[in-house]
């Protein structure tokens, strides 16, 4: 039996589910260029990009050399392919504008370029996240610059989102709205294969992920939570729980996702101002449409993530993902 590409998949999924054609297109240019980052983080530091810039991105946060390179791969990837009306970045204050030369499209791509970069120097697990939303109104089609009002949607709008993981093997996951679908890079062949369908999390779990390093820091339906599990068979919750913190989003929730657990990365009281670490359009959002899809849960502890109302592009919230059972559990102990 011949097996299914990325590029199969998505011919059959405009063929049964009706698809779009140009968002079919735009999965594929965005697959094309998680396989040019995924060549450039395994050269490491053959290929001189490790360490740090002398530049900052808006939180603040130091930018490592493949942040900076995975970026500029996916804007040069996607800006001419006449699918977007304009993307946004993590790495980048504002939207990005696509060049006059170029036609527009229908869709706003939205990117974390390089998730968990501070791994990068010690060769552990990193990815790019990516959320697909259609360009409202006839934006798609003006002249005028695309304010961030356009991207200011809800991640229930949300009509394709993935990520890449560079570990062992370069994993695409993704989720048309339809479930979720793992491809594995063949380089050999230079496709990504389909070579987990339907995944699912399972409802109940005994792993969790969070860093404790934190804990002193974290309000009291989170302190609660927490002791509860590490009180295992002991404690009121009659299990006992193994913790696993890899300090890479997309490294730990491909694990959640393919096995089950939790992940919290919840507010703290270090920074009264800041809702939370995680970035609502870049990283929660479409982690959450992906763990919903396979049947997992997510929240702020107080709401659904993706019934959040983004207001900036840079908006920051908590986040409970994972098996729905204990993220239930979790969001209860915020709304006691």
């Amino acid at each position: 039996m011949s097996r299914v590409t990325l590029s199969r998949y998505l011919i059959e999924q405009t063929r049964s589910n009706n698809t779009p054609a140009d968002l079919r297109f735009l999965i594929e240019v965005v697959a094309r260029a998680c396989k040019e980052i995924s060549h450039a983080v395994s050269k490491g530091a053959l290929g001189g990009i490790l360490g740090a810039t002398e530049t900052e991105n808006i939180q603040g946060e130091v930018q490592k050399k493949l942040d900076v390179l995975s970026n500029e791969i996916l804007l040069e990837a996607n800006e001419w392919g006449g699918h977007l009306a304009g993307m946004a970045s993590e790495e980048m204050d504002n939207a990005y504008q696509i060049p006059g030369k170029y036609p527009k499209g229908a869709y706003l791509l939205v990117f974390d370029p390089l998730d968990g970069s501070s791994n990068i120097d010690v060769n552990v697990s990193v990815g790019t996240i990516f959320s697909v939303l259609r360009c409202p109104g006839e934006c798609f089609t003006q002249n005028d610059a695309l304010g961030e009002e356009a991207f200011l949607q809800p991640g229930t709008k949300q009509v394709a989102a993935g990520y890449a993981i560079y570990g062992p093997q370069t994993m695409l996951m993704l989720t048309l709205g339809n479930g979720v679908m793992g491809f594995t890079l063949d380089r050999e062949l230079g496709s990504f294969v389909l070579t987990h369908e339907n995944v699912r999390v399972p409802e109940s779990t005994a792993e969790f992920a969070i860093n404790m390093s934190n804990q002193r820091h974290w309000e009291a339906p989170v302190q609660r939570y927490v002791s509860e599990l590490l009180a295992g068979d002991e404690g009121p919750l009659n299990k006992n729980y193994n913790m696993r913190w890899i300090a890479s989003m997309v490294a730990d929730v491909h694990r959640i996702l393919t096995r089950g657990g939790m992940f919290m990365y919840p507010r703290d009281s270090r920074g009264p101002g800041k809702a939370g670490k995680l970035r609502l359009m870049y990283e929660a959002n479409p982690m959450s449409f992906i763990i919903e899809q396979a049947g997992g849960a997510a929240t702020t502890g107080t709401q659904r993530i993706l019934d959040v109302q983004p207001e900036s592009l840079h908006q920051r919230v908590p986040v409970f993902l994972g098996s729905k059972e204990e993220v239930e559990r979790v969001t209860g102990y915020h709304r006691a």
